[in-house]
């Protein structure tokens, strides 16, 4: 079973950081989740699926897979682009997009 190490995004719902500090060690699943069909209910024989270990730098969770002779994926963390803004630009006379309100 393989695991994947990654460094979590913040949602979309949050401007800032929390929470995408720590790397994140979780398993892949094994099996398909089942339907149960009386109550609609999913559910899955996979126990690792509900294991997730966080670790505060890419080295550790490295060192803990390979010591315990876990194969993993690494993906690597992006940095997110941030565009200087200005709220004078909203006002300017070269402006690109319509004024709407």
């Amino acid at each position: 079973m393989t695991a994947r190490i990654y460094k979590p995004g913040r949602t979309t719902m949050q401007a800032g950081l929390a929470g995408t500090h720590e790397w994140v060690l979780e398993f892949e699943p094994a099996s398909a989740r089942v339907i149960e069909p009386l109550m609609g209910w999913t559910s899955s024989g996979d126990t690792r699926k509900q294991l997730r270990l966080t670790f505060a730098t890419k080295g550790e969770a490295v060192a803990y897979a390979t010591r315990n002779a876990i194969p993993f994926r690494l993906d690597e963390a992006r940095k997110p682009a941030i565009r200087p803004k200005s709220y004078a630009a909203n006002f300017a006379f070269n402006r690109l997009g319509r004024w709407t309100h």
